[in-house]
């Protein structure tokens, strides 16, 4: 069954920095695709960044490129997130998923959430201006 802790959310100034980190088990994860998906207040759950199975092709949504930056280690079942130039539009409940299920990403696979497992609680993340 798969089993996926978040960590590392919390509260930041606009322009600082956070670090996730999202512990997987429960499927073999170094051949899994990866993903972080974020709900941010009021709004539904949105894809923001994936990951290929052994860390060889990233990919983003616009509006984290350049900031955040995904990476995994598949020794250890962790899955990461840096969070650079945080802006408070970035505040979110940060959810670690398994996907997309096709094992990578492109146009709109990406954001078809039907390709995710979301299992965790997610990690709060809050940027204020």
């Amino acid at each position: 069954q798969v089993h996926l802790v978040e960590s590392g959310g919390g509260l930041a100034q606009s322009g600082g920095s956070l670090s996730l980190s999202c512990a997987a088990s429960g499927f073999t994860f170094s051949r899994a695709a990866m993903s972080w998906v974020r709900e941010a207040p009021g709004k539904g759950l949105e894809w923001i960044s994936g990951i290929y199975e052994d860390g060889s092709l990233t990919w983003y949504i616009d509006s984290v490129k350049g900031r955040f930056s995904i990476s995994r280690d598949n020794d250890k079942n962790m899955l990461y997130l840096q969070m650079n130039s945080l802006q408070p539009e970035d505040t979110g409940l940060y959810y670690c998923a398994k996907g997309p299920r096709a094992g990578y990403c492109t146009g709109y696979l990406c954001h078809d959430l039907s390709q995710y497992d979301i299992r965790g609680h997610g990690t709060q993340v809050t940027v204020s201006s």
